[in-house]
């Protein structure tokens, strides 16, 4: 409880500070319904799906969307992208992509004096939201070029580094490792992505929705409700909201258990897991429960809170082995039942 005496304490002296985060904590708590209802003229059903995607952003994170061929998931991103104004830019990953077809390249150009000079065309990866389409359908090389600018928010080019807009977001689709023509995405870069997505398949009403909607007269203009500048706040709000030192403990508890040949590690986590989660879990399960306390209008974090976080924080993070597979015990099985034994408190 000190911590949450201490941070009131902090505000406290910097009422300028105050009534900006009030106005922002207050907008927060009503994006749900206003983002949700542009969205929705667009987006038919995969509400779970686009609160996750709102917590990313909302967090300042970036997402792994996984989905089958032909369920929504560009158009979704490319809908988020016009609901808050952000500039977006689409690459479609392909066999062939080279990684400058991303950052961009030096071009030789004629100058007003006569001569010549290498000049930087800018790619596609100078924008606030890049959907990096089907990115297991490129090779590992190119894959990588994108984990500068996740990380460090940065391209380096012919030693010059550049610095990308912010707020700078990376939501990118893969499909399922198992079709035909795919790469698997390596570890480093998968643990950059805040979230691992699943969109499924829409039930048959949702279904029928969509393609009388799409065969008839079209979907409404989508308004943009939000601006880059009030994500930068949110991102700043967010990591200012008060939690309980235990609820980190349990967040990091959490994380700790998925790691297989550790003394407090459970017998099922030695079996069916070759590979748990990092540090960078238990930060963005705190981060995503943060904003999900927000979202609901909370200005505290709940244990329910992380645990609604923990299957897209954990799914990509976890890596099962052969056992599992031939057990059929899924990843979302695996998160289930490290939540289930992992206590509140100790």
């Amino acid at each position: 409880m000190s911590e949450d005496t201490s941070e009131t304490e902090n505000v406290t002296e910097q009422p300028g500070v105050v009534d900006t985060e009030q106005e922002m904590v207050e907008k927060l708590a009503e994006a749900r319904d206003v983002i949700g209802k542009e969205l929705r003229k667009v987006i038919i059903g995969q509400d779970a799906v686009v609160d996750q995607m709102l917590i990313a952003l909302l967090a300042g994170g970036h997402c792994l969307i996984t989905g089958a061929p032909g369920l929504a998931k560009t158009l979704l991103v490319s809908t988020l992208a016009k609901v808050f104004d952000l500039s977006f830019n689409r690459i479609q990953f392909t066999p062939d992509l080279m990684p400058s077809d991303i950052t961009g390249t030096e071009i030789l150009e004629d100058t007003t004096e006569g001569g010549r000079e290498l000049v930087f065309n800018k790619g596609p990866i100078f924008a606030n939201l890049i959907l990096a389409d089907e990115i297991n359908r490129t090779p590992p090389k190119t894959q990588a070029a994108l984990l500068e600018a996740m990380q460090e928010k940065q391209v380096s080019v012919a030693g010059t580094s550049l610095q990308l807009d912010k707020p700078f977001f990376v939501l990118a689709t893969q499909n399922p490792i198992e079709m035909e023509g795919t790469y698997p995405l390596p570890e480093a870069q998968l643990d950059r992505f805040m979230f691992n997505i699943v969109i499924d398949y829409l039930t048959e009403d949702e279904e029928v929705a969509v393609v009388t909607q799409t065969t008839g007269g079209g979907a409404e203009e989508v308004k943009s409700v939000f601006s880059g500048e009030d994500l930068l706040k949110c991102h700043e709000v967010v990591r200012r909201v008060p939690i309980a030192e235990e609820v980190i403990r349990y967040a990091v508890r959490i994380a700790a258990n998925s790691r297989p040949g550790q003394d407090h590690t459970s017998d099922y986590i030695n079996e069916w897991v070759n590979w748990g989660a990092g540090t960078r879990a238990g930060q963005n399960l705190v981060l995503g429960a943060k904003t999900k306390a927000l979202l609901d209008g909370r200005s505290h974090v709940t244990y329910d809170d992380v645990r609604a976080m923990a299957a897209p924080v954990l799914r990509h993070r976890i890596l099962t082995n052969y056992r599992a597979e031939a057990e059929g015990i899924t990843i979302d099985q695996v998160i289930e039942k490290l939540i289930t034994m992992t206590p509140e408190k100790v």
